[in-house]
């Protein structure tokens, strides 16, 4: 069974996106990041997927993760890695 994607909404500036990307980095995960800094297209395709408006927001495959805090999370308890075994 493959890894579902991440995708990762993000600016370059923002020190969240920075820590999340880390971690997922840190972790060997592979993921797509979307610089909606300037992008207003791709801004209003993230507000659309998550209704919220502030970066990172992240996606494991179709599931809206939500933003650094959340991801963070996840690792705690352990659940990033069950979401990455396809396992829930």
């Amino acid at each position: 069974m493959s890894r579902p994607a991440i995708t990762i909404y993000a600016a370059d500036w923002c020190p969240y996106c920075q820590r999340a990307k880390a971690l997922l980095t840190a972790k060997n995960l592979v993921f797509t990041a979307i610089d909606v800094d300037g992008d207003r297209q791709r801004r209003d395709e993230m507000i659309a997927r998550s209704a919220r408006h502030s970066v990172p927001q992240i996606f494991i495959g179709d599931k809206h993760i939500g933003g650094c805090d959340e991801l963070a999370a996840l690792e705690r308890c352990g659940e990033l890695d069950r979401l990455m075994e396809g396992t829930r």
